[in-house]
C-alpha cells in the first residue's frame, strides 16, 4: 500500500543544508531586493538576520536600508540622523557610496542607513532622466567589494521599489502564511515581470520566504499548502516561525543570530542562509 502523500506543511523544513565553505575571495555581489508591498510581513527582520547569517558564513554583506522608516538601520543599531544616508546618494549630494557605508557590530555586515528624508526622494526624482536606474548606478560602485547586497524595500510599489528591482539580480519575497498577504503576491510578481521585460532582463524571482509561521493553526497550514501548489520549489524549505525574541533583538539593535544564537528563529535564519547557498542564489 502506497504511503499517503505528505502535505506541504509536513514537507516544509525537512531538508538538510550543509554549512558552506567560506569564500577565499569576495565579489562581485549578487544584489537581492527584499520586497513586498504589504507592510508587517517580516521583510526588514529577514533582511537583517539573513544578512547577519550570511556574514557569519564568511560572506561580505551590504544591507541597504531603502525604507524611509529606517527599520533596518535601527535594527542594526545604526544612527540614521546627522549621518550620510541613501537619500543623499540618491539625490547626488554624495557621489561615493563608501561615504555612507557604516560597519555594524556584526563582522562582515555593513549598512547604508536611511531615514524619513528618503520619503521625499520620489518627488525630487520624478523629472530626472533614467530615474529608475539611480540606485543601480550607486551600487555599481561597490558591487565588487561584497558577495551579497540586500536591499530592504519599503512596503510600496512606487519609484523606490522600481529602483531596487532595476538594480537587482533577484527578488526575495517574505510572506506570512495569511490570506491577505497572499492576495498581494500576484500583483508583486506582475510588477517584477514588467521590470524584467522593460528595464532589467536579468531580474529573477529567487523565491518566497515563509515568515511568522505557526504550525498550530489550520489557516497557516492551508495557506502554505496553496503556496506550495502555486509556486513549487520557489517556496523556500526554511521557514521563520513566530517568536518574541526577534522584537527583543530589534530593541537591542542586534540580529537575532547574534542576540540569541540558540533561539529557534536564529537557527531558522542560519538555515535559510545555507539554503540560499545550496540553491546557488548566493555564492
Amino acid at each position: 500500500m502506497a504511503e499517503p502523500k505528505k502535505s506541504a506543511a509536513a514537507r516544509c523544513g525537512t531538508k538538510t543544508f550543509a554549512a558552506p565553505a567560506k569564500p577565499t575571495t569576495h565579489g562581485p555581489a549578487r544584489i537581492i531586493s527584499m520586497c513586498n508591498q504589504k507592510g508587517g510581513v517580516g521583510k526588514t527582520t529577514t533582511s537583517i538576520n539573513l544578512g547577519a547569517a550570511l556574514a557569519s558564513y564568511g560572506r561580505r554583506v551590504l544591507a541597504v536600508d531603502f525604507d524611509p522608516q529606517g527599520g533596518l538601520s535601527a535594527g542594526l543599531g545604526v544612527k540614521t540622523y546627522d549621518v550620510p544616508t541613501i537619500y543623499e546618494l540618491m539625490m547626488g549630494a554624495i557621489k561615493d557610496p563608501r561615504e555612507a557605508i557604516v560597519c555594524t557590530s556584526t563582522p562582515g555586515l555593513d549598512v547604508i542607513p536611511a531615514n524619513i528624508d528618503l520619503s521625499a526622494a520620489e518627488i525630487h526624482l520624478i523629472n530626472e532622466v533614467a530615474r529608475e536606474q539611480i540606485l543601480a548606478g550607486i551600487l555599481r560602485k561597490v558591487v565588487n567589494e561584497y558577495d551579497v547586497i540586500i536591499v530592504d524595500c519599503q512596503p510600496s510599489l512606487g519609484l523606490l521599489a522600481v529602483n531596487a528591482l532595476t538594480a537587482s539580480h533577484g527578488v526575495l519575497i517574505p510572506l506570512p502564511c495569511e490570506f491577505l498577504p497572499l492576495r498581494g503576491v500576484a500583483l508583486l510578481i506582475e510588477t517584477i515581470e514588467k521590470i524584467k521585460d522593460r528595464i532589467n532582463p536579468q531580474l529573477t524571482l529567487d523565491g518566497l520566504i515563509i515568515t511568522m509561521y505557526d504550525s498550530r493553526t489550520l489557516h497557516t497550514r492551508e495557506v502554505l499548502e496553496r503556496l506550495k501548489e502555486n509556486f513549487g520549489d520557489k517556496v523556500f524549505d526554511s521557514v521563520i516561525a513566530r517568536t518574541v525574541r526577534i522584537p527583543d533583538a530589534s530593541v537591542a539593535g542586534k540580529p537575532i543570530v547574534v542576540y540569541a544564537p540558540t533561539n529557534a528563529a536564529a537557527e531558522a535564519h542560519m538555515r535559510l542562509a545555507r539554503e540560499l547557498v545550496a540553491r546557488g542564489i548566493v555564492a
